[in-house]
């Protein structure tokens, strides 16, 4: 048995969406599904016969109408109008399914996953994004379960592909960070130990659902919609994917470009892939940036040499252009992620996102890949300060397994 228990970092204040899907997921669970579940239908409710000759095909043959009618509750016929079922597709079930559960450790599991992860990718992502981005990949999720058990009658109800999506955002943006599991194999092995954030979720997708998935043929079992998850799950990893692709290749806000090209000294044309290292050359950055910028991504790739990268991206952070210097260090590491420079574009970038974007959770993943790239010892040091304080900014301190 594993059970995650926590991670770090994760950021302080109050991620108020993540919050309130919990609230209304418990609410859901405290005002409707366990009042009605304790409640049998009318006999003469429509919607009771409705359900019996659409769950009734899907019942072994020797079951007795009587002793299925006993089983039904006023709960099942709530999931059965407002879960989504592929076979009669609702707009308004495609929204309702997510608050449904179908007991209370199907409740309990989904939210210890979105408390767990979900702080960090509202975090990223802003309360607004992130409510559209989790309603979004749960959407596809379900969309992905029907189309793969197409026809079927049976309502699938469940937070888990919303939150699936959320550890998808979380896979590709948080790789470093550790979550805290309590393992349990019992009577070999009990302990909590740390375990890379990246390899959790990879055992999540490929060992919780992926495998389960390919030996049900996309059936689905014990009622799980594997189909649903890894569904969810592809949409945060793609969405996050794009995400981070369009950082590096956006014009940064806080650096507006000259409308027109200024004239040089060297008779070159500033917005040209020469005249940006002439400028740069001449130690003309405040031009150079404005031309460096005109350019599109793609022609930047491997315009400047290692080390003028990061001399570019550090005048840009002391001159007030934070924005623009991450994209600066940004490209450096898609351009040379290797090299005696990586280790200061990683600095470089995991400063900017702690002390300009207030981005703590982002800056540790820079900030650690530091230390596995060979440092010089006054980049280290800078590393380590900048992570000391990262883990005094932390929300909840958990502690140190050795």
């Amino acid at each position: 048995m594993f059970l995650p228990l926590g991670d770090e970092p994760n950021p302080r204040g109050v991620p108020v969406v993540t919050y309130t899907l919990i609230g209304i997921n418990v609410a859901v669970f405290l005002f409707v599904t366990l009042p009605l579940s304790a409640v049998r239908p009318a006999l003469d409710d429509p919607a009771l016969f409705e359900y019996l000759n659409a769950i009734r095909p899907q019942l072994p043959s020797r079951m007795e109408a009587e002793r299925l009618l006993m089983q039904v509750s006023a709960y099942d016929l709530v999931v059965f109008s407002y879960g989504f079922r592929p076979a009669d597709p609702s707009m308004i079930a495609l929204l309702t399914s997510l608050f449904l559960h179908g007991g209370f450790m199907h409740l309990a599991g989904n939210m210890l996953f979105l408390w767990i992860y979900g702080d960090n990718v509202e975090y990223r992502l802003g309360p607004a994004r992130y409510l559209v981005a989790y309603l979004g990949t749960g959407f596809l999720a379900t969309l992905s379960h029907a189309v793969l058990d197409f026809g079927s009658v049976l309502p699938m109800v469940g937070a888990s592909g919303a939150i699936s999506g959320v550890l998808g955002f979380y896979f590709i943006w948080f790789p470093r960070n550790r979550v805290r599991l309590w393992i349990m194999l019992f009577p070999f092995f009990m302990n909590v130990i740390y375990a890379p954030a990246r390899l959790v979720l990879g055992l999540y997708l490929i060992v919780d659902n992926l495998l389960p998935f390919l030996v049900t043929r996309g059936a689905g079992g014990g009622g799980v919609a594997y189909g649903a998850h890894i569904g969810g799950f592809l949409g945060g990893l793609a969405y996050a994917w794009w995400s981070t692709r369009r950082e590096v290749e956006r014009r940064p806000q806080d650096f507006e470009p000259d409308p027109e090209p200024a004239a040089t000294a060297f008779d070159a044309d500033p917005s040209s892939v020469r005249g940006v290292r002439q400028l740069i050359a001449a130690g003309e950055h405040g031009r150079a940036a404005a031309a460096y910028f005109r350019l599109s991504a793609a022609r930047t790739a491997r315009l400047l040499m290692p080390g003028d990268s990061i001399n570019f991206g550090r005048w840009l952070a002391n001159n007030g252009h934070p924005d623009a210097a991450l994209v600066v260090y940004q490209r450096h590491l898609r351009d040379y992620p290797l090299g005696p420079y990586a280790a200061e574009a990683h600095l470089g970038a995991g400063l900017v996102q702690l002390h300009a974007r207030d981005q703590p959770t982002a800056a540790y993943q820079h900030l650690v890949a530091v230390l596995d790239a060979d440092p010089h010892p006054d980049t280290e040091g800078y590393a380590r300060r900048a992570l000391m304080e990262i883990a005094a900014r932390q929300k909840f301190r958990t502690p140190r397994v050795h």
